[in-house]
Protein backbone atom coordinates (compact mmCIF):
# COMPACT_ATOMS: atom_id res chain seq x y z
CA UNK A 1 0.00 0.00 0.00
CA UNK A 2 1.27 3.51 -0.67
CA UNK A 3 0.62 6.76 1.10
CA UNK A 4 -2.83 8.99 -0.89
CA UNK A 5 -0.76 11.51 -1.91
CA UNK A 6 1.61 9.26 -3.38
CA UNK A 7 -1.01 7.92 -6.00
CA UNK A 8 -1.23 11.67 -7.78
CA UNK A 9 0.99 13.37 -9.67
CA UNK A 10 1.12 17.15 -11.06
CA UNK A 11 1.95 16.43 -14.46
CA UNK A 12 1.18 13.91 -17.44
CA UNK A 13 4.61 12.26 -17.28
CA UNK A 14 5.08 12.02 -13.46
CA UNK A 15 1.16 10.39 -13.32
CA UNK A 16 2.32 8.00 -16.37
CA UNK A 17 5.70 6.73 -14.57
CA UNK A 18 3.83 6.29 -11.56
CA UNK A 19 1.43 3.87 -13.27
CA UNK A 20 3.69 2.04 -14.97
CA UNK A 21 5.81 1.90 -11.67
CA UNK A 22 2.80 0.51 -10.42
CA UNK A 23 1.70 -2.08 -12.67
CA UNK A 24 5.50 -3.43 -12.37
CA UNK A 25 4.96 -3.91 -8.92
CA UNK A 26 1.83 -5.74 -9.51
CA UNK A 27 3.30 -7.76 -11.92
CA UNK A 28 1.64 -6.92 -14.43
CA UNK A 29 2.37 -6.65 -18.19
CA UNK A 30 1.67 -2.77 -20.09
CA UNK A 31 0.75 -2.58 -23.72
CA UNK A 32 1.24 1.12 -24.55
CA UNK A 33 -0.80 2.57 -27.37
CA UNK A 34 1.66 5.45 -28.48
CA UNK A 35 0.24 8.85 -29.78
CA UNK A 36 1.27 10.47 -32.84
CA UNK A 37 2.15 13.52 -31.16
CA UNK A 38 4.40 14.77 -28.02
CA UNK A 39 3.99 16.19 -24.81
CA UNK A 40 3.63 19.66 -23.65
CA UNK A 41 7.37 18.72 -22.64
CA UNK A 42 8.41 16.87 -25.63
CA UNK A 43 7.41 13.46 -23.61
CA UNK A 44 5.91 10.22 -25.11
CA UNK A 45 2.39 9.95 -25.03
CA UNK A 46 0.84 7.08 -25.02
CA UNK A 47 -2.59 5.41 -23.49
CA UNK A 48 -1.36 2.56 -21.31
CA UNK A 49 -3.60 -0.69 -20.67
CA UNK A 50 -2.80 -3.00 -18.10
CA UNK A 51 -4.84 -6.10 -17.04
CA UNK A 52 -5.13 -7.67 -13.74
CA UNK A 53 -6.43 -11.26 -13.93
CA UNK A 54 -7.31 -13.58 -17.04
CA UNK A 55 -7.55 -12.78 -20.09
CA UNK A 56 -10.76 -15.27 -20.52
CA UNK A 57 -12.28 -13.72 -17.68
CA UNK A 58 -16.12 -13.89 -17.89
CA UNK A 59 -16.21 -10.88 -15.36
CA UNK A 60 -14.19 -7.59 -16.68
CA UNK A 61 -14.25 -4.35 -14.55
CA UNK A 62 -12.83 -1.75 -16.87
CA UNK A 63 -11.22 1.69 -14.66
CA UNK A 64 -10.26 4.60 -17.08
CA UNK A 65 -8.62 7.90 -16.35
CA UNK A 66 -8.11 10.72 -18.49
CA UNK A 67 -11.25 10.81 -21.06
CA UNK A 68 -10.95 14.58 -20.45
CA UNK A 69 -7.35 14.82 -21.06
CA UNK A 70 -6.90 17.11 -17.73
CA UNK A 71 -9.39 15.59 -15.33
CA UNK A 72 -6.51 12.44 -15.37
CA UNK A 73 -4.52 13.60 -12.63
CA UNK A 74 -7.62 12.74 -10.57
CA UNK A 75 -8.50 9.51 -12.03
CA UNK A 76 -4.23 8.33 -12.89
CA UNK A 77 -4.20 8.85 -8.69
CA UNK A 78 -6.86 6.42 -8.34
CA UNK A 79 -5.46 4.07 -10.73
CA UNK A 80 -1.81 3.99 -9.30
CA UNK A 81 -2.99 3.97 -5.39
CA UNK A 82 -5.67 0.70 -7.00
CA UNK A 83 -2.45 -1.11 -8.47
CA UNK A 84 -1.04 -1.16 -4.92
CA UNK A 85 -3.76 -1.95 -2.83
CA UNK A 86 -3.29 -5.78 -1.97
CA UNK A 87 -7.09 -5.92 -0.16
CA UNK A 88 -8.66 -4.63 -3.80
CA UNK A 89 -5.97 -6.88 -5.92
CA UNK A 90 -7.50 -9.58 -3.46
CA UNK A 91 -11.07 -8.91 -3.58
CA UNK A 92 -11.23 -8.67 -7.30
CA UNK A 93 -9.54 -12.17 -7.61
CA UNK A 94 -11.90 -13.43 -5.47
CA UNK A 95 -14.87 -12.22 -7.13
CA UNK A 96 -13.22 -13.93 -10.40
CA UNK A 97 -13.23 -10.45 -11.68
CA UNK A 98 -10.74 -9.23 -13.94
CA UNK A 99 -9.71 -5.87 -14.06
CA UNK A 100 -8.59 -3.73 -16.79
CA UNK A 101 -7.01 -0.34 -16.88
CA UNK A 102 -6.77 2.06 -19.16
CA UNK A 103 -4.85 4.74 -18.48
CA UNK A 104 -5.00 8.13 -20.32
CA UNK A 105 -7.49 7.83 -22.73
CA UNK A 106 -6.73 11.25 -24.20
CA UNK A 107 -2.77 11.70 -22.84
CA UNK A 108 -2.64 14.78 -25.53
CA UNK A 109 -5.18 16.90 -23.62
CA UNK A 110 -3.69 15.15 -20.13
CA UNK A 111 -0.06 16.64 -20.44
CA UNK A 112 -1.30 20.16 -22.75
CA UNK A 113 -3.66 20.93 -19.03
CA UNK A 114 -6.69 20.67 -21.41
CA UNK A 115 -10.05 19.01 -21.18
CA UNK A 116 -9.94 18.03 -25.47
CA UNK A 117 -7.84 16.10 -28.11
CA UNK A 118 -5.29 17.49 -30.14
CA UNK A 119 -8.52 18.03 -32.54
CA UNK A 120 -10.01 20.11 -30.05
CA UNK A 121 -12.43 17.38 -29.63
CA UNK A 122 -14.26 16.67 -26.48
CA UNK A 123 -13.92 12.70 -26.48
CA UNK A 124 -17.13 12.31 -24.65
CA UNK A 125 -19.15 13.60 -26.92
CA UNK A 126 -16.84 11.80 -30.11
CA UNK A 127 -18.83 8.44 -30.25
CA UNK A 128 -21.09 8.97 -33.19
CA UNK A 129 -21.67 7.18 -36.44
CA UNK A 130 -20.11 9.45 -38.21
CA UNK A 131 -21.81 8.52 -41.33
CA UNK A 132 -25.29 10.09 -40.39
CA UNK A 133 -26.68 13.23 -39.80
CA UNK A 134 -25.10 14.56 -36.40
CA UNK A 135 -27.11 16.67 -33.95
CA UNK A 136 -27.38 20.04 -34.25
CA UNK A 137 -27.36 22.37 -30.99
CA UNK A 138 -29.29 25.19 -31.93
CA UNK A 139 -28.98 26.66 -28.31
CA UNK A 140 -25.14 26.66 -28.38
CA UNK A 141 -24.80 27.91 -31.97
CA UNK A 142 -26.37 31.36 -30.59
CA UNK A 143 -23.69 31.23 -27.36
CA UNK A 144 -20.60 30.25 -29.75
CA UNK A 145 -19.71 33.97 -30.12
CA UNK A 146 -20.70 35.26 -26.74
CA UNK A 147 -18.46 32.26 -25.50
CA UNK A 148 -15.53 32.95 -27.11
CA UNK A 149 -14.99 36.63 -27.17
CA UNK A 150 -11.67 38.33 -28.96
CA UNK A 151 -10.35 39.46 -25.54
CA UNK A 152 -9.68 37.83 -21.91
CA UNK A 153 -10.25 38.18 -19.51
CA UNK A 154 -14.25 39.11 -20.99
CA UNK A 155 -15.11 42.58 -21.48
CA UNK A 156 -17.98 44.38 -18.63
CA UNK A 157 -20.43 43.85 -21.36
CA UNK A 158 -19.23 40.24 -22.05
CA UNK A 159 -20.05 39.41 -18.87
CA UNK A 160 -23.37 41.10 -18.62
CA UNK A 161 -24.63 39.70 -21.67
CA UNK A 162 -24.03 36.03 -19.99
CA UNK A 163 -25.39 37.24 -16.43
CA UNK A 164 -28.19 38.85 -18.26
CA UNK A 165 -28.94 35.32 -20.09
CA UNK A 166 -28.58 32.84 -16.95
CA UNK A 167 -31.02 35.04 -15.37
CA UNK A 168 -33.90 35.11 -18.21
CA UNK A 169 -33.09 31.32 -19.05
CA UNK A 170 -31.87 29.80 -16.19
CA UNK A 171 -28.77 28.03 -15.68
CA UNK A 172 -30.09 24.60 -16.31
CA UNK A 173 -30.33 26.18 -19.79
CA UNK A 174 -27.27 27.45 -20.05
CA UNK A 175 -25.34 24.30 -19.10
CA UNK A 176 -27.12 22.12 -21.01
CA UNK A 177 -26.48 24.68 -24.25
CA UNK A 178 -22.90 24.56 -23.51
CA UNK A 179 -21.97 21.02 -22.64
CA UNK A 180 -24.63 19.02 -24.08
CA UNK A 181 -22.15 18.61 -27.15
CA UNK A 182 -22.13 20.19 -30.30
CA UNK A 183 -20.83 19.28 -34.17
CA UNK A 184 -20.78 22.50 -36.03
CA UNK A 185 -17.87 25.09 -34.56
CA UNK A 186 -14.65 23.21 -34.80
CA UNK A 187 -13.21 25.79 -32.63
CA UNK A 188 -15.85 25.25 -30.37
CA UNK A 189 -16.54 24.40 -26.55
CA UNK A 190 -17.57 20.89 -26.35
CA UNK A 191 -17.06 20.03 -29.86
CA UNK A 192 -17.48 16.55 -30.86
CA UNK A 193 -15.61 16.38 -34.00
CA UNK A 194 -16.21 15.58 -37.80
CA UNK A 195 -14.62 11.83 -37.37
CA UNK A 196 -13.34 9.39 -34.90
CA UNK A 197 -10.65 11.17 -33.26
CA UNK A 198 -7.27 9.10 -32.51
CA UNK A 199 -8.77 8.22 -29.18
CA UNK A 200 -11.95 6.65 -30.09
CA UNK A 201 -10.50 4.71 -32.27
CA UNK A 202 -7.90 3.21 -29.91
CA UNK A 203 -10.36 3.13 -27.29
CA UNK A 204 -12.37 0.37 -29.93
CA UNK A 205 -9.26 -1.50 -30.36
CA UNK A 206 -8.52 -1.93 -26.83
CA UNK A 207 -12.26 -2.93 -25.75
CA UNK A 208 -12.31 -5.31 -28.68
CA UNK A 209 -8.69 -6.45 -27.88
CA UNK A 210 -9.64 -7.14 -24.02
CA UNK A 211 -13.45 -6.98 -23.70
CA UNK A 212 -14.60 -8.94 -26.67
CA UNK A 213 -14.82 -12.48 -24.65
CA UNK A 214 -16.40 -11.11 -21.41
CA UNK A 215 -19.98 -12.03 -20.80
CA UNK A 216 -20.58 -9.03 -17.93
CA UNK A 217 -18.26 -6.11 -18.07
CA UNK A 218 -18.40 -2.92 -15.68
CA UNK A 219 -17.01 0.09 -16.73
CA UNK A 220 -16.00 3.04 -13.94
CA UNK A 221 -14.49 6.46 -15.75
CA UNK A 222 -13.34 8.87 -13.73
CA UNK A 223 -14.12 12.86 -14.32
CA UNK A 224 -13.72 15.63 -12.50
CA UNK A 225 -15.55 19.39 -12.60
CA UNK A 226 -19.26 18.83 -11.96
CA UNK A 227 -21.14 18.87 -8.43
CA UNK A 228 -19.91 19.49 -4.70
CA UNK A 229 -16.33 19.57 -3.59
CA UNK A 230 -14.74 16.23 -3.17
CA UNK A 231 -18.14 14.34 -3.57
CA UNK A 232 -18.11 11.54 -6.52
CA UNK A 233 -21.58 11.42 -8.41
CA UNK A 234 -21.90 8.06 -9.91
CA UNK A 235 -23.55 9.00 -12.88
CA UNK A 236 -25.07 6.70 -15.11
CA UNK A 237 -22.89 6.53 -18.75
CA UNK A 238 -25.53 3.73 -20.46
CA UNK A 239 -27.65 3.89 -22.98
CA UNK A 240 -31.05 5.02 -21.98
CA UNK A 241 -31.92 1.11 -20.44
CA UNK A 242 -33.66 0.27 -17.78
CA UNK A 243 -32.16 -3.03 -17.04
CA UNK A 244 -28.87 -1.24 -17.09
CA UNK A 245 -30.10 1.49 -14.81
CA UNK A 246 -31.18 -1.16 -12.44
CA UNK A 247 -27.76 -3.33 -12.28
CA UNK A 248 -26.17 0.26 -11.18
CA UNK A 249 -28.32 0.98 -8.76
CA UNK A 250 -28.10 -2.21 -7.39
CA UNK A 251 -24.52 -2.44 -7.29
CA UNK A 252 -23.61 1.58 -6.40
CA UNK A 253 -27.40 2.79 -5.28
CA UNK A 254 -27.69 3.26 -1.49
CA UNK A 255 -30.55 4.24 0.10
CA UNK A 256 -31.78 7.63 -0.57
CA UNK A 257 -29.12 7.68 -2.96
CA UNK A 258 -29.91 6.48 -6.22
CA UNK A 259 -27.11 6.35 -9.26
CA UNK A 260 -28.13 9.59 -11.30
CA UNK A 261 -29.20 9.75 -14.77
CA UNK A 262 -29.13 12.77 -17.46
CA UNK A 263 -32.07 10.74 -18.99
CA UNK A 264 -34.10 11.65 -16.24
CA UNK A 265 -32.64 15.18 -15.00
CA UNK A 266 -31.42 13.83 -11.56
CA UNK A 267 -27.71 14.06 -12.32
CA UNK A 268 -25.70 17.25 -12.43
CA UNK A 269 -24.39 16.73 -15.87
CA UNK A 270 -26.51 17.71 -18.72
CA UNK A 271 -28.38 15.51 -21.22
CA UNK A 272 -25.01 14.43 -23.74
CA UNK A 273 -24.74 13.23 -26.80
CA UNK A 274 -21.76 10.40 -28.18
CA UNK A 275 -20.80 8.86 -24.56
CA UNK A 276 -17.85 6.81 -24.93
CA UNK A 277 -19.55 3.99 -23.37
CA UNK A 278 -21.79 3.32 -25.68
CA UNK A 279 -18.62 1.79 -27.62
CA UNK A 280 -18.57 -0.93 -25.67
CA UNK A 281 -22.28 -2.11 -26.85
CA UNK A 282 -21.04 -1.53 -30.40
CA UNK A 283 -17.92 -2.98 -29.87
CA UNK A 284 -18.82 -6.24 -27.55
CA UNK A 285 -22.21 -7.14 -28.69
CA UNK A 286 -21.92 -10.80 -26.79
CA UNK A 287 -21.90 -8.61 -22.95
CA UNK A 288 -24.29 -7.18 -20.49
CA UNK A 289 -22.26 -4.14 -19.90
CA UNK A 290 -22.98 -1.48 -16.51
CA UNK A 291 -20.94 1.68 -16.92
CA UNK A 292 -20.85 5.10 -14.42
CA UNK A 293 -19.25 7.97 -14.68
CA UNK A 294 -17.52 8.55 -11.47
CA UNK A 295 -18.01 12.62 -11.25
CA UNK A 296 -15.70 14.41 -8.46
CA UNK A 297 -16.66 18.26 -7.91
CA UNK A 298 -14.03 20.77 -7.95
CA UNK A 299 -15.84 24.26 -7.97
CA UNK A 300 -18.42 26.01 -8.59
CA UNK A 301 -20.26 25.18 -12.08
CA UNK A 302 -19.91 28.42 -13.26
CA UNK A 303 -16.15 28.86 -12.36
CA UNK A 304 -15.25 25.49 -14.54
CA UNK A 305 -17.26 26.89 -17.35
CA UNK A 306 -15.25 30.52 -16.94
CA UNK A 307 -11.96 28.03 -16.70
CA UNK A 308 -12.77 26.17 -20.31
CA UNK A 309 -13.93 28.83 -21.72
CA UNK A 310 -10.22 31.13 -21.05
CA UNK A 311 -8.67 27.66 -22.00
CA UNK A 312 -10.53 27.94 -25.56
CA UNK A 313 -9.38 31.36 -26.18
CA UNK A 314 -5.81 30.85 -24.99
CA UNK A 315 -5.54 27.81 -28.09
CA UNK A 316 -7.27 30.44 -30.47
CA UNK A 317 -4.44 32.89 -29.65
CA UNK A 318 -1.23 31.13 -28.62
CA UNK A 319 0.39 34.28 -28.91
CA UNK A 320 -0.60 35.37 -25.54
CA UNK A 321 1.09 37.18 -23.07
CA UNK A 322 2.83 34.33 -20.79
CA UNK A 323 1.50 35.81 -17.61
CA UNK A 324 -1.95 35.67 -18.89
CA UNK A 325 -1.37 32.22 -19.99
CA UNK A 326 -0.10 30.68 -16.92
CA UNK A 327 -3.12 32.49 -15.38
CA UNK A 328 -5.50 30.21 -17.38
CA UNK A 329 -3.68 27.09 -17.09
CA UNK A 330 -3.59 27.54 -13.64
CA UNK A 331 -7.30 28.08 -13.47
CA UNK A 332 -7.61 25.10 -15.70
CA UNK A 333 -6.22 22.83 -13.36
CA UNK A 334 -7.87 24.23 -10.45
CA UNK A 335 -11.18 23.77 -11.96
CA UNK A 336 -10.64 20.20 -12.57
CA UNK A 337 -8.13 18.90 -9.82
CA UNK A 338 -8.66 20.04 -6.27
CA UNK A 339 -4.65 19.91 -4.88
CA UNK A 340 -5.51 19.36 -1.16
CA UNK A 341 -4.55 16.09 0.44
CA UNK A 342 -8.23 16.19 1.80
CA UNK A 343 -10.07 16.11 -1.78
CA UNK A 344 -7.60 13.46 -3.02
CA UNK A 345 -8.45 11.40 0.50
CA UNK A 346 -12.10 11.40 -0.36
CA UNK A 347 -11.46 10.42 -4.09
CA UNK A 348 -9.99 7.51 -3.12
CA UNK A 349 -12.07 6.67 -0.44
CA UNK A 350 -15.09 6.86 -3.09
CA UNK A 351 -13.16 5.56 -5.93
CA UNK A 352 -11.91 2.44 -3.76
CA UNK A 353 -16.18 2.21 -2.38
CA UNK A 354 -17.58 2.34 -6.07
CA UNK A 355 -14.84 -0.38 -7.38
CA UNK A 356 -15.54 -2.78 -4.54
CA UNK A 357 -19.25 -2.46 -5.30
CA UNK A 358 -18.43 -3.18 -9.10
CA UNK A 359 -16.47 -6.35 -8.37
CA UNK A 360 -19.37 -7.57 -5.96
CA UNK A 361 -21.91 -6.89 -8.50
CA UNK A 362 -19.84 -8.37 -11.30
CA UNK A 363 -19.22 -11.54 -9.34
CA UNK A 364 -22.00 -14.67 -10.17
CA UNK A 365 -22.97 -15.33 -6.40
CA UNK A 366 -24.24 -11.34 -6.33
CA UNK A 367 -28.50 -11.57 -6.47
CA UNK A 368 -28.69 -8.36 -7.93
CA UNK A 369 -26.40 -8.63 -11.26
CA UNK A 370 -28.61 -9.54 -14.29
CA UNK A 371 -27.68 -12.51 -16.03
CA UNK A 372 -28.25 -10.99 -19.73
Amino acid sequence: MIGVGEAFAPRYAEARRRFLEGCAAAGLAVQSHVHPLHGRDGEELALDVALDGAPDAQALLIVSSGCHGIEGHCGSGVQVFALHDAEWRELARDRGVAVLYLHALNPHGFSHGRRVTQENVDLNRNFLDFSKPLPVNAAYASLHALLLPETWPPTVVNQAEIDALIAREGLDFYQAAVSRGQYQYADGLFYGGAAPTWSNRTVREVLRTHAGRARCVGWIDIHTGLGPNGIGERIFACRDDAAAYARANAWWGAPGAPVTSMYDGSSTSAFLTGLMAFALEEECPQAEYTAIALEYGTEPMLEVMSALRGDHWLHRHPGAPAELAQAIRARMMAAFYSDTDAWRGQVISQARQAMFQAADGLSPSFSGRGQG
